[in-house]
């Protein structure tokens, strides 16, 4: 059954692996979406697409979430209709570099720092107050393995990810009271994403890391945040830590081939 069309998820980085993969199966089910990401392009592409083929309503952001006031700014656009968000899932963030901590770059950090954490924070910031004023709404957090367990070069990347469940700890205990669920999906390994790539800077031999296991896809993490956020009023599904069959860590992978 299909949602009724006053519904409104608002998807970060949503123009490519997970985000994308998700804006997919939420507007396959008639939610109205509000699509943010840094590629026009893509957003303009995935609105007609879905304009077309479900007969949605779809609003499309086009900015960097790192930045706090091109995300104030974007947001503040919507007219107040649109700015009802009943689901925000907070996807956007990435991965760059592998390295030990002594010899990580700088820039790298601060990218992973500002996307994974802050541009989280400055989104849940401006939509938060709407659903604690309305009393209802769900925050979707994607996490990561990474966000349980931290895995050698990972540093940064997993203390980001750390951040995040505890974010989704400390904005759950603030706004249960208010009638919002909160909650996160933590992912393994996930290809039909853009994250190896990301990790190694474009480099397409170093990023080829899923040959010889099967690994998520984002599609399967689209199903699970759209699980997640079709349940019953009475129920949050707190925290989802998933992996392929062939992973069983964040460092221990059954490497037995594709299948």
């Amino acid at each position: 059954m299909k949602a009724p069309y006053s519904k409104i998820v608002l998807i970060t980085g949503a123009t490519s692996g997970i985000g994308k993969a998700t804006s997919a199966k939420f507007a396959k089910q008639g939610y109205n979406l509000v699509l943010t990401g840094r590629r026009l392009s893509i957003l303009e592409e995935l609105k007609k697409k879905y304009k077309r083929k479900y007969a949605i309503k779809v609003k499309i952001l086009n900015f960097d979430i790192r930045n706090s006031s091109a995300t104030k700014k974007a947001f503040g656009s919507l007219d107040s209709n649109w700015k009802k968000i009943d689901i925000l899932i907070n996807n956007a963030g990435l991965a760059k570099g592998f390295d030990p901590i002594h010899k990580g770059k700088l820039i790298d950090w601060e990218t992973m720092i500002d996307t994974n954490i802050k541009g989280l924070l400055y989104m849940t910031r401006l939509v938060a107050p709407g659903m604690v004023k309305r009393g209802n709404g769900h925050i979707i957090n994607i996490c990561s393995t990474a966000g349980h367990e931290v895995y050698p070069k990972g540093n940064v990347y997993c203390a980001t990810k750390h951040a995040v469940d505890a974010l989704t700890k400390g904005m759950r205990l603030d706004l249960t009271q208010y009638g919002l669920k909160v909650s996160q999906i933590s992912p393994g390994a996930v290809e039909e994403t853009e994250f190896s790539l990301n990790r190694f800077d474009g480099d397409k031999n170093k990023a080829k890391i899923y040959e010889d296991y099967n690994p998520l896809t984002s599609r399967d993490v689209a199903r699970t945040i759209y699980f997640v956020a079709s349940q019953p009023q009475h129920v949050n599904i707190q925290d989802v830590l998933m992996m392929g069959r062939q992973q069983a860590s964040s460092t221990q992978i059954h490497r037995t081939g594709r299948s």
